[in-house]
């Protein structure tokens, strides 16, 4: 306990005078392509916009504007040098393109190039791979409506600066650099390398561009969570994840918008019933007192068991509430032995967090919650209490399995979950239209924190 008090409260010192910028948010709409291009060509084609009028049937797709030749050339080379962020130039159909640039200025161009720059904004800003390959993927990501498609084709059409798209699309965390000039560095012959490198590129294209001034991060095959402050790891803590399967830990982006310390926890059914823990607690009070278990039975005859704060409690002395449909949250644990273990794959989807208490009180504090020494008092009381805060906090809970870990080391991980080969299967595969913008898939929520 004295230990984390002095982690903790030295952290806190260390960020007292740190400026943070808020992190934008917003409902998430994606731009979806109206029309199939009618070209015979192998390979799928950005869509021809028939008119103007059937583009707008649907205010989500941007309309066909008037390009001239210098910019329609200015958007060639772009598409040409696409590859250096990890996408395909083909996919984008330079050579329609070109044809028409050759034929002048004319509506099919403007029509052949408003579809081949919303593609390749979508690309750039959504990430290439369609949402039915992103397995357990639920992350809303605001950036097409913080940068739609139609507005940013009007700027650089006004300024004729077509290739400033790419930064102002392309993320801004320093792990995408690091990928992107991991794949400049790695020859063509190289190919599962650099499928690899571009698969995860891509992921990070799936998150918000602006993660927020501070936030929390964790990759689930590093077993690592960074605590971020203005674009720099401020603290790492080692984590214990999903195990493959059904309790495989979920990509999501929360917020934190509490701290609880001394949590209690509400035994799942799933355990009450199926385990029989109910009729145990009931038949053995001694058992049951020892261990921190109070069950009540209805007159119905449903058992309810809640778990005291205390040792031996399964959240340990924390959890972050940050409320989601999966029931995922940040917490404590007291077999804290386990974090030493190479394999961490082993809880049933909730991340349990090395020296928690130590986060909890950063999280509480820098969040306004709590004072210093309020955040000492409470988390010494042993009585449940929730924390509120004030500036919430987002959590980004990744899948990366090619990218830099805590160390600063570009290095691969294990893909605890076989997540890889639906993405690196659609970064082979033409590329399509009309693609969702939310998972299908469906919502799991994790009943039962401890190992």
């Amino acid at each position: 306990m004295r230990m984390a008090q002095i982690c903790g409260l030295g952290l806190v010192a260390a960020l007292s005078s740190a400026s943070v910028s808020a992190p934008a948010s917003a409902q998430v709409l994606f731009a979806q392509d109206p029309l199939q291009d009618e070209d015979a060509a192998e390979v799928t084609a950005p869509p021809v916009f028939e008119s103007q009028e059937v583009v707008q049937e649907d205010p989500r797709i941007p309309a066909v504007q008037s390009w001239s030749l210098a910019n329609a050339r200015a958007l060639a080379a772009v598409i040409a040098d696409i590859g250096t962020e990890g996408l395909e130039p083909a996919d984008y159909r330079p050579d329609l393109l070109l044809e028409e640039i050759a034929r002048g200025e004319s509506e099919a161009l403007n029509q052949r190039a408003s579809g081949a720059f919303t593609w390749l904004v979508e690309d750039l800003r959504d990430g290439r791979t369609p949402m039915d390959s992103r397995r357990q993927w639920f992350v809303v990501d605001p950036d097409a409506d913080l940068i739609p498609t139609g507005d940013l084709m009007t700027q650089v059409l006004a300024s004729g600066d077509i290739a400033s798209i790419t930064q102002t699309l392309a993320p801004v965390h320093a792990d995408y650099a690091t990928l992107r000039d991991a794949l400049a560095e790695t020859p063509e012959s190289d190919a599962e390398k650099r499928k690899m490198i571009r698969a995860n590129m891509d992921r990070w294209r799936w998150l918000p561009r602006d993660l927020g001034g501070q936030y929390l991060l964790t990759n689930v095959p590093e077993y690592q969570l960074r605590l971020m402050v203005n674009g720099q790891i401020i603290r790492t803590y080692r984590t214990i994840v999903g195990k493959p399967g059904r309790t495989a830990t979920p990509q999501l982006a929360e917020t934190v918008e509490g701290v609880v310390f001394n949590p209690t926890w509400t035994v799942p059914q799933s355990i009450v019933v199926g385990e029989g823990l109910g009729n145990r607690v009931l038949n053995n009070p001694g058992w049951a007192r020892a261990n921190g278990y109070r069950a009540t039975r209805g007159a119905n005859g449903f058992i309810t068991v809640v778990q005291q704060p205390g040792a031996g409690n399964s959240l340990g002395q924390m959890k972050l509430d940050m409320p989601n449909p999966h029931a995922i949250f940040l917490h404590d644990t007291p077999a804290r032995n386990l974090f030493d273990s190479d394999n961490r794959a082993r809880s049933h989807g909730c991340i349990r967090v090395e020296r928690a208490l130590e986060l909890a009180m950063t999280v509480a504090i820098l969040g306004g919650g709590a004072s210093r020494d309020e955040a000492v008092a409470v988390s010494q009381s042993g009585d449940y209490t929730r924390v509120p805060v004030e500036r919430t906090m987002p959590v980004y809970i990744t899948y990366f399995t090619y990218g830099v870990d805590v160390d600063g080391n570009l290095r691969e991980f294990e893909d605890l979950y076989s997540r890889d080969a639906p993405v690196l299967a659609a970064l082979d595969a033409p590329r399509v239209g009309n693609r969702a913008s939310v998972s299908a898939e469906e919502v799991v929520p994790i009943e039962a924190p401890g190992a």
